[in-house]
C-alpha cells in the first residue's frame, strides 16, 4: 500500500506538503500539487477514507432505507439520489427493509455505527405513535429526510412525498367525467397513509360530483398484482353493479384487469381501469393502463435538495410534490 511518506521522498518534499497538496491547500504551489498529484498517480495511492473521516468529523456517505428496490417507485428514486450524492464525491448505502419493523430498527442503527452524514428513510408504517429508533435519530441529531406522508413518529422530521389524495382525486375525476357513476376503489393496507390519501381522494371526487357513497364499491385489496386479483374476484362474487375500476396502485389494477379479462370482461368496452404509479408494466399491459404518473425522480431530486439544507443548518417544509394523469387504452366512456 502506498503511503504519503512513499510519494514524499520519491518527490523530495516533507509528507504535509504531499498530504496539503492532495488536499488542494492554498499555500502550496499550483506547480507542487500537479507535480505531487500525478505522481501520486503514477503510483496508485488511495487515500484512507477512514482517517479523512476522522479528520472532517464527516463520512460523506449517506444512507437509504425502502421496502425493497423491487418496488418500481423506487429505481429512479435512487438513481436521482446517487447522482446528486456523485457529485458531491458521496456514496449511497442501500438497504431494505422489506416491511419488515424489527429489520428496519436493525438498518438504521447498522447505518449509525457507520456514521452517515444522513437518512433517507421509506419508514414501515405503524399503528403505534413512538418509535424507540426514530426517537433515537431525534436525539442524536441526526439529519433525516422522510420519503413518504407525516405519521405521529415521523413528525419530527422533513418529508418529500407525492400529493397522493390529489393525484388519486384526478383519476377518481376522470372516471366520472368520461360517465362513470358506479366506480369501484381496491383499497391499499389500512395501516398506510399514501392508500388513506387515495382512498380520500376517491371520496373527495365523488363529493364534489354529488355521487353517493357506496361502501359496496371500496374493497381492501392490498399492493400486489395478486392482491388486486383477490379483490376483483370478491368484487365479481359479490354481484355489485360497476362500470369501471380504480386501483389504489398499478399492481392491483392490473391483477384485477387479469382476473376480468379471464371472466370474459372487455377492457374497457365492458368496464374502464385505472391505476397509480405508472410503473413500467402499466405501458406495456396488454391494455395499455391509463395511471397517475408519480414524479419518481423528483422525489430523488428533492429529497437531495433538503438533505443539502439540513447539513446547512436549515429545516427544509415538508414538500408534496404534483402527479399527473397519463391517459391511455383502459378507459372509455361506459357503455349504455
Amino acid at each position: 500500500m502506498v503511503r504519503l511518506k512513499d510519494i514524499a521522498a520519491l518527490a523530495h518534499v516533507s509528507v504535509m506538503t504531499v498530504s496539503k497538496s492532495l488536499h488542494d491547500a492554498p499555500d502550496i504551489s499550483a506547480g507542487t500539487k500537479a507535480r505531487i498529484r500525478l505522481l501520486a498517480e503514477q503510483m496508485g495511492y488511495v487515500p484512507n477514507s477512514m482517517a479523512q473521516s476522522l479528520r472532517s468529523r464527516t463520512t460523506r456517505l449517506y444512507g437509504l432505507v425502502v421496502s425493497a428496490v423491487t418496488n418500481p417507485l423506487y429505481s429512479r428514486l435512487v438513481l436521482a439520489l446517487e447522482e446528486r450524492l456523485h457529485e458531491q464525491a458521496c456514496d449511497l448505502l442501500v438497504a431494505h427493509n422489506l416491511k419488515q419493523i424489527e429489520r428496519e430498527e436493525q438498518i438504521i442503527r447498522r447505518f449509525l455505527t457507520r456514521r452517515v452524514d444522513g437518512l433517507f428513510i421509506s419508514p414501515v408504517y405503524r399503528l403505534a405513535p413512538q418509535s424507540a429508533v426514530y426517537e433515537e435519530l431525534v436525539r442524536r441529531g441526526t439529519k433525516v429526510i422522510v420519503l413518504g406522508h407525516p405519521v405521529p413518529f415521523t413528525q419530527a422530521f422533513a418529508h418529500v412525498t407525492t400529493d397522493d389524495q390529489q393525484a388519486s382525486y384526478l383519476a377518481t375525476r376522470h372516471l366520472l367525467d368520461l360517465g362513470h357513476r358506479r366506480i369501484a376503489f381496491l383499497a391499499g393496507p389500512n395501516s398506510t397513509p399514501w392508500a388513506q390519501e387515495r382512498l380520500e381522494g376517491y371520496r373527495r371526487a365523488l363529493r364534489e360530483a354529488q355521487v353517493e357513497w357506496d361502501d359496496r364499491l371500496v374493497y381492501a385489496a392490498g399492493s400486489r398484482i395478486e392482491d388486486g386479483e383477490k379483490a376483483a374476484a370478491q368484487l365479481l362474487a359479490e354481484a355489485v353493479r360497476f362500470t369501471a375500476v380504480q386501483g389504489v396502485n398499478d399492481m392491483v389494477a392490473i391483477g384485477a384487469g387479469n382476473l376480468l379479462l379471464q371472466q370474459g370482461w372487455q377492457v374497457p368496452q365492458q368496464v374502464s381501469l385505472i391505476g397509480f404509479g405508472d410503473v413500467l408494466l402499466a405501458e406495456n399491459w396488454r391494455i395499455p393502463l391509463t395511471t397517475v404518473q408519480q414524479p419518481k425522480y423528483r422525489l430523488g431530486v428533492a429529497a437531495m435538495e433538503m438533505m443539502v439544507e439540513l447539513q446547512r443548518g436549515n429545516h427544509p417544509p415538508n414538500r408534496l410534490l404534483p402527479a399527473s394523469l397519463v391517459l391511455r387504452a383502459s378507459t372509455a366512456v361506459p357503455a349504455a
